[in-house]
């Protein structure tokens, strides 16, 4: 298992949607099991990526957890 964390400047649900779209079926091909406003947990293949985002102090963190997709969950955080 996989346990990253980044900071960007992006708000909250900018993040999730990116998320989202990277993530699931048109992307790496996972399936969105459950989405909230500031997390997304999608599963699939054995595996499963989980993004919550959150604001602290003007910026935003970004933790990713991933089992299965961990080159995947470094290339989404390049990205933000």
């Amino acid at each position: 298992m996989l346990s990253l964390r980044k900071e960007t400047k992006k708000e909250p649900q900018k993040v999730i949607d990116m998320a989202r779209e990277y993530f699931g079926k048109e992307g790496v091909g996972l399936e969105v099991k459950n989405l909230g406003k500031n997390c997304l947990l999608s599963e699939g293949g054995g595996g499963y990526v989980q993004v919550t985002a959150c604001k602290d102090n003007g910026t935003t963190q970004v933790d990713v957890e991933a089992r299965e997709y961990d080159f995947h969950a470094k290339r989404f955080l390049e990205k933000i």
